[in-house]
């Protein structure tokens, strides 16, 4: 990895002209027009105040020049200068204030849009690139824009007593005036050159940033495996790694953006002592007066200084810019799942038909091919074959993470392409092989997509299975508290309410992708219980791992390099000898003994329970 190595652009990244940018940043404080009217006009006032100062005050010392000894007019000059300060700080602590308040809530909207945008891309989005560099532009960037927004609102009020000041070191001297001029052009020149420098290099450390982020979280998020296989000091070391790099980068955008400041410095001192000398000239010559002259040194300093701040500052303009530019690239961001149109869905009876479907991730990564399937309403399916034979980029297409090619999907005869996608995956029912819990209580994961299912309900439906044992191994029952991301539950509970989840939502197609890790009986046990439940009321699609699953489903779908090879029930596989045969001695075989006790506990309990008598 070379020194900028692993800060390559997204495939999403674009790069905006300044044109396209500042129309795009407009847009969002067009709402707030008034806001942003009365903030011109304070800062209207809070520069000519500011403009006004050195005129009053050179004209006190002129007056004082000429008549000396007048007491009044020094206190005049000091309750002046007193007003004058406490005017700008109040004047300055509203502009602040509305300007925060304007600039929060198109942070806000920015933040919504961005963050918007990333929950509603398919899963390969979320394949592809990596959540740290996502969270980064949503939070770092927006974050970054809004300081340089601010930034420039206070340049503006400077920028706005270069016109009052101007006229009054015309009236004061055309000569010295122009000869203030001649270095404006210079200052201009020198920041404009800056500016492709100062957006690479703030790209770079943004993108930096982003990675430090990612390593963040993804640390954190793993530290449990690093515990277990002792492995702290390594992921110390990458992240020290990118930290390093981080720091690199940064200092080479500090030394490149710093020398902006001490040149414009130099040349404001040159400018200014030669304005000194040939003023200085001018007043001992009698041609202006030595309030004059104090004005006009004092004034031309503020004259020149919202220019050398423009440029100065057009490298963190530049990088305000920059944020805002890779905010919009997330937010631009083209799906590569396209729907045709966005039609309602009424409820689904599930009938699924693969009409010759090709699907491949990449060019050299072809998964189907000239794919068909019918899967009946009400009917389930498991799905068996070895790794890479297409069972999850099946079930993937089904729920619209992934575009296929060729070919079509129809559900109950419609083109899957052609529904409203939020309407649709509301009537499916998705387990993933590592269920993913939220922070919360049991009952509060399980209402997930029910938020509204009454207390009485839940406890019900969750007594169903296994008549409700398996809520006798939580602590707090239905108001045990999951941990982050279920920690402080067993594999096998996690998979339990993620199964609870699924069946209070009463799905029109559900699909389960069975975890491979072992767990103990007798949550399996509740587990098919669940899962039976499930089946009974909806299409199914099973990506199988366990025996008990197997026997249960309609058919058995077996797959191999994304073909179909064999299907039927798995009396008919056994007996036929084929691949299905030997995916069993291979892994389902030892699973055979265990799954003939497991239905003997079963039946026995249930011979002995209350409602069976």
């Amino acid at each position: 990895m070379g020194f900028f190595g692993g800060l390559n652009a997204e495939a999403y990244d674009r790069q905006y002209s300044d044109r396209e940018l500042a129309r795009r940043i407009l847009a969002y404080f067009a709402p707030y027009r008034a806001q942003v009217v009365l903030v011109g006009l304070i800062i209207a006032l809070y520069a000519g105040l500011n403009a006004l100062q050195p005129v009053v005050v050179a004209w006190g010392v002129d007056f004082l020049i000429d008549t000396p000894r007048r007491l009044d007019v020094l206190v005049g000059l000091v309750v002046f200068t007193l007003i004058h300060g406490l005017s700008n700080w109040g004047i300055n602590w509203v502009r602040r204030l509305l300007t925060a308040r304007i600039i929060g809530s198109i942070v806000q909207t920015l933040r919504v849009e961005a963050f918007d945008a990333s929950v509603g891309h398919d899963m390969s989005f979320f394949d592809e690139f990596r959540s740290g560099r996502i969270i980064s532009r949503i939070t770092s960037d927006t974050e970054e824009f809004a300081q340089v927004v601010q930034l420039v609102t206070d340049l503006i009020g400077q920028v706005l007593q270069v016109p009052i000041l101007f006229i009054f070191l015309w009236t004061i001297s055309p000569r010295l005036t122009l000869l203030a001029l001649v270095l404006s052009p210079v200052v201009l020149v020198l920041a404009l050159s800056f500016r492709k420098l100062a957006r690479r290099v703030t790209r770079r450390g943004f993108r930096v940033l982003a990675e430090v982020n990612a390593a963040i979280q993804e640390a954190v998020t793993g530290i449990s495996v690093a515990k277990n296989f002792r492995q702290e000091a390594t992921i110390y070391d990458e992240f020290s790694a990118v930290n390093v790099q981080s720091y690199r980068v940064n200092l080479r955008r500090g030394y490149t953006l710093a020398l902006v400041f001490p040149v414009l410095n130099a040349l404001s001192g040159l400018g200014l002592a030669f304005l000194v000398y040939a003023g200085g000239l001018s007043a001992v010559a009698g041609v202006i007066s030595i309030g004059d002259w104090y004005l006009f040194l004092n004034s031309v300093d503020r004259f020149w200084f919202p220019m050398i701040n423009i440029s100065a500052f057009w490298s963190q303009f530049q990088s305000g810019l920059s944020a805002a530019e890779r905010v919009f690239a997330l937010i631009d961001a083209e799906p590569t799942v396209h729907q045709l149109a966005a039609d309602p869905v009424a409820q689904l009876q599930g009938d699924i038909l693969f009409e010759r479907v090709s699907f491949r991730y990449t060019q050299q990564e072809q998964v189907l091919a000239d794919f068909s399937l019918r899967i009946a309403p009400g009917e389930s399916v498991a799905f068996v074959g070895h790794t890479g034979a297409g069972k999850s980029s099946i079930v993937k297409l089904i729920a619209r993470f992934y575009e296929f090619q060729e070919g079509r999907i129809l559900i109950d005869g419609r083109d899957i392409r052609t529904f409203d996608l939020h309407d649709y995956r509301r009537q499916l029912g998705i387990v993933s092989q590592m269920p993913f819990l939220f922070s919360g209580t049991v009952a509060e994961n399980i209402r997930y997509a029910r938020p509204d299912l009454p207390d009485a309900q839940l406890e019900a439906i969750a007594r169903q299975i296994g008549g409700g044992d398996w809520l006798e191994t939580l602590p707090d029952g239905l108001q045990t508290d999951v941990g982050e991301r279920g920690a402080h539950l067993s594999m096998g509970q996690r998979q339990l309410i993620a199964l609870m989840r699924v069946l209070v939502q009463t799905p029109a197609i559900f699909i389960l992708d069975e975890a491979t890790a072992s767990i103990d009986p007798f949550t399996e046990a509740q587990i098919q219980d669940a899962t039976d439940l499930i089946l009974k009321r909806s299409t199914s699609i099973l990506i199988a791992h366990r025996l008990s699953t197997v026997r249960a489903v309609d058919r058995i779908i077996v797959l191999k390099e994304g073909r179909i090879i064999e299907e039927g029930s798995h009396d008919a596989l056994m007996a036929r000898g084929g691949h299905y045969a030997e995916l069993y001695d291979a892994y389902f075989r030892h699973q055979s003994l265990e799954y003939v006790e497991q239905v003997g506990r079963r039946r026995g309990k249930r011979a002995l329970s209350p409602q069976s008598t």
